[in-house]
Formats: structure tokens, C-alpha cells, sequence
């Protein structure tokens, strides 16, 4: 092998062997070893016309989208209309797009569906990410000790159960809700607690222009219940002023659950709270 240090005197002969150690799948920095080839002008004319080997061409994970950028300005697609459509920053589509035709000046109205379209791009944007949010979360929760699932019980409860006051004692338990996951809940709760089915009564709360008979199936089979635990549903009268927002198929009224002979169990639950507002309340040691 011709050595090519120093002078390059024989060329043609130097290059013969660059392309050949090119289409046996070399590397320039291979070649350049090889032949012992220091100055990149002389290994440029070496290999000259000469492709590189696939293994050598370094990814690039934008081919895609620059292929479709250029297919878009074909189109007659404007820069922001090509950001809109990939998602990819103008200073990018610029590079790929700069020696095509400009496409002619847009109007209003494609103006317009631009911007449109970019909201609604904005917005699946958006909702993906509130979903993946969502689903993080969930996934913080998903199990739960039976010392954790007492202490939401008790906060459930003061939050959305009846509570008895200073001008009307009442000492019972009784809770109300419309989310029928909150019911799940409370009921779990309820079980934690020890108390069975037999002990609880319920009856529903539902505006007159809903589907009561519905809504009335749809709860006794959510708690697993038969109709004779079930008390007289209470009916709210509608009025037209009133502009209601739960309204339609879905909406089912409000379940209440009473719990039998439970003023102590009241007692009890206040106490529970009292003792977790005490705790979060003191001082940081």
C-alpha cells in the first residue's frame, strides 16, 4: 500500500485505494488511518463522488417531518400552517423549506383556518397532557392501607354528611351525594367500620323532571340493595326560574344513606375529626 505521508505524489493511485476502502464500508476516519491521509481537502477530492456507507449516516429523527415540510410547501402551505400541521418550530421548517416557492399571499379567511386549526391542535395538545396528568396521579393512589382509607372516611364524611349543631341536636349519621364513586367510597368505609347492610336505610333526592323510576334502579343496584331498605324517594318541585345545569340521561339525583341506631358512632366520627384537624394543626418540630 502506497503511503501517503508527506507528499502526495501518486494520486490516482492513492485515490484507487480510497474508493476501494470506501465500498468495503470504511469510515472516513478509517480511511483517513489507513492511508495515513491528514488534510480533509485531499481526502474530500480522495473520495470524491464516493457515498458513504449506511452504518455511518448518523440518524436523524427530523427526516420525516422535513420530508412532509417540503410536501406541505409543495401544497402552497405557509410557514405557520406547516408549524401547525407538524409541530415543529418555524427556524426548522425555514432550513427545509428555503429553496422552494413561496406560495402566494393568504387571506383572511385562510387566516382564519390556520388559526382555527392551530387551536384545535392547541387543545389535543392539551387534552393529552391532562390525561397523562390525570393517569400519574391515579396511579399515586391506587392502593390504599386500611388506617388511609379510614382517615378519607372520616374527612367524607364531615365534608358531605349531616352534622349536628349547637340549635339542633342530632346525633346521627347520615350521608348524602350524587357521584356515585363517592358512594363506593363512604360505603367501603362504612364496611371498615364494621357495619353491614342490614344497617343501613336509603332513599333518593331527585328533582320531579328527571326519570325517577330510573334513577330509583339505578341506585338500588349501584349499593347492591332491594327495595324494601329503600325509603319514600323525595321529589323536589322544578322551578322554571331555575336554570339547572344537571340535567339529562345522566343525572340521577342524590342518594342518601342512614346509618340505624348511630348517635354513638356520630360521636365518634366527630371526635375523629376533631382529633385530625388537632394533629395537622400542630406546630412543625
Amino acid at each position: 500500500m502506497t503511503h501517503a505521508r508527506g507528499k502526495y505524489d501518486n494520486f490516482e493511485e492513492l485515490r484507487e485505494q480510497a474508493v476501494a476502502l470506501r465500498r468495503e464500508g470504511l469510515s472516513r476516519r478509517q480511511i483517513r488511518d489507513r492511508l495515513l491521509v491528514h488534510n480533509n481537502d485531499i481526502l474530500n477530492r480522495l473520495l470524491e463522488g464516493e457515498p458513504a456507507p449506511e452504518w455511518t449516516k448518523r440518524p436523524n429523527a427530523k427526516d420525516d417531518l422535513r420530508v412532509k415540510a417540503r410536501e406541505l410547501r409543495l401544497q402552497g402551505m405557509t410557514y405557520d400552517a406547516i408549524q401547525v400541521e407538524l409541530g415543529c418550530s418555524k427556524s426548522s421548517i425555514s432550513l427545509w423549506v428555503r429553496d422552494l416557492p413561496k406560495p402566494p399571499p393568504r387571506t383572511r379567511e385562510d387566516a382564519s383556518a390556520i388559526a382555527r386549526r392551530g387551536w384545535e391542535a392547541t387543545l389535543q395538545r392539551r387534552e393529552v397532557e391532562r390525561r397523562r396528568t390525570k393517569e400519574a396521579a391515579r396511579q399515586e393512589t391506587a392502593t390504599l392501607s386500611e388506617r388511609e382509607l379510614f382517615l378519607v372516611g372520616v374527612g367524607l364524611y364531615w365534608a358531605e354528611g349531616t352534622k349536628s349543631k349547637p340549635y339542633r341536636r342530632q346525633e346521627r349519621v347520615s350521608f348524602i351525594n350524587s357521584d356515585p364513586d363517592m358512594i363506593s367510597v363512604y360505603l367501603a368505609w362504612l364496611r371498615l367500620l364494621g357495619f353491614t347492610s342490614e344497617q343501613l336505610r336509603f332513599h333518593v333526592h331527585i328533582h320531579e323532571t328527571a326519570d325517577i323510576p330510573e334513577a330509583e334502579r339505578f341506585w338500588a343496584q349501584h349499593v347492591d340493595a332491594d327495595a324494601a331498605r329503600f325509603g319514600k324517594t323525595s321529589v323536589k318541585k322544578h322551578q322554571p326560574r331555575t336554570n339547572r345545569k344537571n340535567v339529562g340521561e345522566n343525572y340521577r339525583g342524590c342518594l342518601v344513606i342512614h346509618v340505624l341506631q348511630s348517635a354513638e358512632l356520630y360521636r365518634r366520627i366527630e371526635g375523629w375529626w376533631y382529633g385530625i384537624v388537632g394533629a395537622a394543626l400542630l406546630p412543625e418540630k
